[in-house]
Formats: C-alpha cells, sequence, structure tokens
C-alpha cells in the first residue's frame, strides 16, 4: 500500500477578504458612533488601511474588521496589523496580509513533527508547503491534531490528504 499524505498550506481566500473588508465598511458607515469622524477601510493587494479622525476610533474600526475576519470563517493569523500612526489630520492603520509559510515556520513545524509526532510520520518543506507523509492515516490524523494545537503565528489549512 503507498503511503498517506496531506501538505500544510497557508493560504487566504481573497474573495472573503474582500467581503469581510466590504461588510466591515458597510457597518462603519452605518453606525451612529462613527459617524462624522472619517472612519474608512479599504483593501488594496495584501494591503488593508484603515483611517479615522483618532488612535481610539481606528482601533474600534480595527475591531469591527476583524470581527467580520472571524465570521467569515478565518482566522485572525492572517492579519499582521501594525500600530495607529498619525498621518496629517487622521490616524491610520496598515494591516498586511500573511499568506505561505516561510521557511523558519516551516523547519519549526518539520523540526515539532519530528520530536513530538508519531514516529512513522515523515515530513519535508517543498516551497511555501509542507508535505507530511505516513503509512498509517492515523498517525496523519494524529500529526494535524499535533499542528492545530501548536502555538504557530500561521493560519495553517491541511489539503490534498489522500
Amino acid at each position: 500500500m503507498a503511503d498517506s499524505s496531506f501538505d500544510v498550506v497557508s493560504k487566504i481566500d481573497s474573495m472573503e477578504v474582500e467581503n469581510a473588508v466590504n461588510q466591515a465598511r458597510k457597518e462603519v458607515e452605518q453606525r451612529y458612533d462613527f459617524k462624522g469622524v472619517g472612519a474608512d477601510v479599504s483593501y488594496s493587494g495584501d494591503t488593508i488601511l484603515i483611517k479615522a479622525n483618532t488612535e481610539e476610533r481606528a482601533n474600534a474600526v480595527l475591531d469591527v474588521l476583524q470581527s467580520k475576519i472571524i465570521k467569515r470563517g478565518m482566522s485572525l493569523k492572517v492579519l499582521d496589523s501594525g500600530e495607529p500612526y498619525a498621518s496629517g489630520k487622521e490616524y491610520r492603520i496598515e494591516s498586511k496580509l500573511k499568506e505561505g509559510i516561510d521557511q523558519a515556520t516551516a523547519k519549526k513545524l518539520n523540526k515539532l513533527i519530528r520530536d513530538e509526532g508519531p514516529k512513522s510520520v515523515k515530513s519535508q518543506i517543498q516551497g511555501d508547503e509542507l508535505r507530511v507523509s505516513s503509512k498509517s492515516r492515523d498517525d496523519l490524523q494524529a500529526t494535524m491534531a499535533l499542528l492545530k494545537g501548536a502555538d504557530i503565528d500561521v493560519a495553517l489549512q491541511f489539503v490534498n490528504y489522500r
């Protein structure tokens, strides 16, 4: 019997992010506490820009955006939000979207699987993803549970399970 395997990836559905930003923008436009404060959320490329006239309002808009991202079924680990900074008469928060597993994180995951995972499981780094294989599907399930419980600052998905 051939080895079973799955890939560990960190991908972002850009349509879901766009939908979350649009929902946040609509809520900010309609809420009474955001009237006349110049609050806005915009999305372009891999950056979400939040604007408001005070630092507290900018953080409140960020909270609205985070709640919409959670409701769309995404992890907050995809957002890398900076601190509010003054830009003219308004405050801005830039949030970068994190996609892909960088080499340092992939090595950390690889070491975690080797040290704490079942002994029959093998893992190898392939670009910005990690391939995990084993003869036993139960061991692969245990490895998935191990990776879900790990404290890693990247949103992980498991694809190509066969």
